[in-house]
């Protein structure tokens, strides 16, 4: 029991909506709020200091509003600001495109969407050996969930093709696709970092869960990881003295170094 590792991963709302509408992997946006948001600071007071910052000059105030009300506040600034605090210290430390993995993380968590469309498209298509993803691939997907139940009501034709642009645009933004303004995209390769693969793993376990469960969380399908394979991957970080691992069979025990996810990041960002 660890009372002052309380990180508590957000489970995202199973509804699907469309707040990636306001804005989808924006990772410039981020780094610049994340520079100015201080703890305890409200979503109505970043938005207050990134419209008196001048660092967004090309964004009206009501799009500013959406972003930081509808995108930032949901990813990061759930669970006390906890996704924030840490990316915060990390942004600048670690490489860019392991920043983006973070960012893809705490996206996902608050898109249902977004969360289901990587586990269960880009990487069904990747295993199966599949070269691109197209629009038409996330329409029929989206179409799917609506007849699922997943949407509080039925959306209209063009928010369905605006959802699917979303869904394949947000992907290429965090390097699962490739860039442009393409109806077709090719899959990119695609490897969860170690500092993201440990920082998920004591995010997990902070929250309560088992070491068991830790491995069979479903937030590691969004980096292509079944069980074993996070045993693996763990295996490997526990080398590198992260933590102690032990496993026998399908048990799984882990010896965890860190007490608070503040002293993690600290040694994250050192490297």
């Amino acid at each position: 029991m660890l009372p002052l590792f309380r990180i508590m991963m957000q489970q995202p709302d199973q509804i699907y909506n469309v707040n990636l509408s306001a804005g989808l992997g924006l990772l410039n946006e981020t780094h610049r709020l994340l520079d100015l948001w201080e703890p305890g600071m409200s979503p109505s007071a970043l938005y207050g200091a990134a419209l008196a910052s001048g660092r967004f000059p090309t964004i009206t105030a009501r799009r500013l509003s959406n972003i930081v009300k509808m995108c930032f506040a949901p990813r990061y600034l759930v669970n006390d600001g906890n996704p924030a605090l840490h990316l915060k210290n990390l942004k600048n430390r670690i490489p860019p495109h392991e920043t983006n993995q973070f960012f893809m993380l705490f996206t996902c968590r608050a898109n249902a969407i977004l969360n289901d469309f990587v586990r269960e498209i880009y990487w069904e298509r990747y295993a199966g050996g599949f070269a691109e993803i197209s629009n038409l691939d996330a329409e029929n997907f989206v179409r799917r969930a609506i007849d699922d139940g997943k949407t509080q009501k039925r959306w209209a034709e063009k928010t369905i093709k605006n959802a699917a642009g979303y869904l394949t645009g947000c992907c290429a933004d965090y390097g699962l696709l490739e860039k442009g303004r393409k109806p077709v995209r090719r899959i990119l390769p695609f490897r969860i970092s170690p500092s993201l693969a440990v920082y998920l793993a004591y995010d997990l376990h902070g929250a309560g869960l088992g070491d068991n469960a830790v491995l069979s969380h479903p937030d590691w399908r969004l980096f292509g990881l079944a069980v074993d394979d996070v045993r693996e991957e763990l295996k490997r970080l526990a080398r590198k003295g992260y933590f102690i691992l032990q496993s026998a069979g399908d048990v799984t025990r882990i010896s965890w170094k860190y007490k608070t996810m503040e002293e993690l990041c600290d040694v994250l960002a050192e490297g």
